[in-house]
């Protein structure tokens, strides 16, 4: 099953805050805040929505095609993401951009505050899926996940033109589209992906009850956070797969493209719904467990002992071949 990822490529500058950002502001002067914090940590990370579900997809054998565009500084993230089993043979290099940055600093409670500078991944929108289809011998699905907003739709539209299965995937495009944006980017996808907050942000745009949108995707799913993920499908009862418990509660950052790699690497195997959430669940756990979004290591050994006490013995001998 050839997968082509699309989405942001990006470095992350990520720190960390002692205290709670919540004690810092004044309720009746919201309107005009102006903070500033005193980190202990700065930890530059390679990031971006389509490297992290890559490199997740290639740290589980799924051979993934990446599709997004990047600065001239490149070089370096592409040759770890080659190491890592990620096709990089249709990124984009924009010859007077930097690559995209992420700055962001998390408290003491895992709360977020994020900035995003958007640098080559607006070249995003002259990618032509055909082109990559065309090199790689087809595709069999392609995630759009959160990048340049006008690359988001050509991608979308394309995939609907050329009678391409899509993941609609907005993440943190929803708070900048409006409400048209939206129903063109989900209408028709065959999975639709969001978290709880994200899901009701969604509707509120859209106009659009959760039936409605039901009716127009193929699968709708929603993590869950620490409650692990709901997959619902119109006119059939919801799947719903708790998360595997975790080691330790280091950073968030990354989590929902480690679920995505996982989940649709469990669907390139060819195993069902359950399963590919259970994979996905159990890889996200990794990521919370590791500073970075690429930073753990999938030993395979720790990976199954761990799936098989979550998930049981009968989940894990369905994968075992493809985990072996």
């Amino acid at each position: 099953m050839r997968i082509a990822v699309t989405g942001s490529i990006a470095t992350d500058h990520l720190m960390t805050f002692p205290g709670r950002f919540a004690d810092q502001l004044v309720a009746d002067q919201l309107h005009t805040v102006s903070l500033s914090f005193l980190v202990d940590n700065l930890d530059v990370r390679r990031g971006g929505v389509g490297p992290n579900i890559c490199f997740g997809m290639g740290q589980l054998g799924g051979n993934p095609i990446l599709v997004g565009a990047a600065g001239y500084d490149f070089d370096e993230y592409r040759a770890w993401l080659d190491r890592h089993g990620v096709d990089t043979g249709s990124v984009r290099i924009s010859e007077v951009l930097h690559t995209a940055r992420f700055v962001c600093t998390t408290d003491k409670d895992h709360n977020q505050i994020g900035s995003f500078y958007t640098g080559a991944m607006s070249e995003a929108r002259l990618i032509e899926l055909k082109a990559v289809a065309d090199r790689v011998g087809g595709l069999d699905l392609v995630l759009i996940g959160a990048d340049d907003p006008e690359a988001m739709l050509r991608h979308t539209e394309e995939c609907k033109a050329r009678d391409i299965a899509f993941a609609a995937d907005f993440s943190q495009q929803i708070a900048r589209m409006d409400g048209e944006e939206i129903r063109t980017l989900l209408d028709g996808a065959t999975y639709l992906f969001s978290n709880e907050y994200e899901k009701g942000l969604i509707e509120a745009k859209t106009g659009w009850t959760d039936e409605e949108i039901l009716s127009r995707v193929g699968h709708r799913v929603t993590t869950l956070g620490s409650r692990g993920v709901r997959i619902e499908r119109a006119g059939e009862p919801a799947i719903e797969v708790a998360c595997p418990e975790e080691e330790a509660k280091v950073d968030p950052t990354g989590v929902g493209d480690a679920f995505r790699a996982g989940f649709l690497t469990g669907l390139s195997w060819g195993v069902g719904l359950e399963r590919a959430a259970q994979v996905g669940c159990m890889l996200a756990t990794l990521v919370i467990e590791t500073l970075g979004t690429q930073e753990y290591t999938l030993r395979r050994t720790n990976f199954i002992d761990r799936f098989t006490k979550a998930y049981g013995h009968e989940a894990t001998a369905e994968l075992q071949s493809h985990l072996s």
